[in-house]
């Protein structure tokens, strides 16, 4: 994480990535695949100047080894919140662990999980999570 990331800092940023996710969603509605999701929001986090990583190796830290594990975070937005996108009939816990588990091993604070097949992005489509680094910031 950066120096001068502060709890103030994500959540403004989370609010710019959530108008952008409703951008998407309003641009081009429920029912596609998630790739087509991901390529949108990219364009759309593109065109407001927010930087990210796509498809992010994610390496497993195991008993202090870093394994090459074929994970891949959808998107790393300003290296401090990891977004994870899904266009399906209904959100699992396991998306939920793969979230979690993507944050821990990237050190990231929050993470977004959004499905994208969905009538309402923000009301049933989007679930935010912070963890114990995020506990850990500064408010400001």
């Amino acid at each position: 994480m950066e120096n001068g990331l502060s709890q103030r800092y994500l959540d403004e940023l989370t609010y710019e990535i959530n108008a952008a996710a409703i951008e998407v969603h309003r641009t081009i509605g429920p029912g596609l695949l998630e790739s087509i999701y991901q390529k949108c929001l990219q364009q759309e986090l593109s065109l407001r100047n927010i930087y990210f990583d796509s498809e992010l190796n994610v390496q497993l830290n195991y008993k202090g080894v870093l394994l090459n594990s074929n994970l891949r975070c959808d998107l790393f937005v300003e290296r401090c919140i990891v977004l994870e996108i899904k266009a399906v009939e209904a959100m699992h816990s396991i998306h939920e662990a793969q979230l979690l588990t993507y944050m821990q091993q990237l050190s990231a604070p929050k993470g977004i999980l959004y499905n994208f097949n969905c009538s309402n992005l923000i009301r049933n489509g989007q679930k935010t999570f912070v963890n114990k680094l995020f506990a850990q910031l500064p408010t400001r």
